[in-house]
């Protein structure tokens, strides 16, 4: 289990909050000397299995990713692999953005945030009670469709993807911290709502906290 501690500017205060196996977070850095570094560590930790024919080609990809991920405003992102029963692989995607609102109250930030959220009846918005303070949660379920082009069979299919975004107002900072897990595999929806639910019980505006990180409740 890691613990990120995010400071995306010295304006906004740094959040943290704990990781559980199976994330390999990308090299987001603010030099290309850093996420160079940092993109050879992760091919490796990612790919634990290849050889320098694998991760020399896939470290410049991962340092391109992180660079273009940066530069939307992310503060974190990861990848999530876990084994099934079956013997597959559930994937996911996760990332971390600080959004600056108008507001230096949580409650009055969520409930504004619940609002918006709410007048979509595509979304399931709902409120949510965390250990650090209010935060609201949007369930999305979307089917897209893919092309007869990358299929196995050549035919064209619908896939159902989830995205879990839960939106957590910074104490006394007009800004918010989004939270997105996005996943393909959700035939595991389950198990990731908990993870998720799991990472954001230990998110804390408290940069003394990261010294001894606590277990998820």
């Amino acid at each position: 289990m890691t613990t990120p501690l995010l400071t995306v500017h010295p304006e906004i205060p740094p959040l943290s909050f704990h990781i559980p196996d199976g994330f390999f977070s990308l090299p987001l850095a603010e030099t290309a000397e850093e996420r160079a570094s940092l993109s050879d560590s992760f091919v490796r930790e990612l790919y634990s299995r290849g050889d320098d024919s694998l991760w020399s080609p896939a470290a410049p990809y991962y340092a391109a990713l992180a660079e273009q991920l940066a530069s939307t405003g992310l503060s974190y992102s990861a990848i999530g692999l876990f084994s099934t029963d079956e013997g597959g692989v559930a994937q996911c995607a996760f990332t971390v953005a600080a959004v600056e609102t108008d507001q230096t109250s949580p409650d009055i930030a969520a409930n504004g945030i619940l609002a918006v959220l709410s007048s979509d009846p595509r979304r399931d918005a709902r409120w949510m009670d965390l250990p650090c303070g209010p935060a609201v949660s949007c369930v999305t379920l979307r089917e897209i469709t893919l092309s007869p082009e990358i299929t196995a069979d050549g035919s064209e299919k619908e896939l159902l993807t989830g995205q879990i975004q839960v939106h957590v107002p910074f104490p006394n900072a007009p800004y918010t911290a989004v939270f997105t897990l996005d996943t393909a595999s959700t035939e595991y929806w389950g198990e990731f709502c908990d993870t998720i639910t799991a990472i954001l019980r230990t998110v804390s505006f408290d940069v003394t906290e990261t010294a001894q990180p606590s277990e998820p409740a």
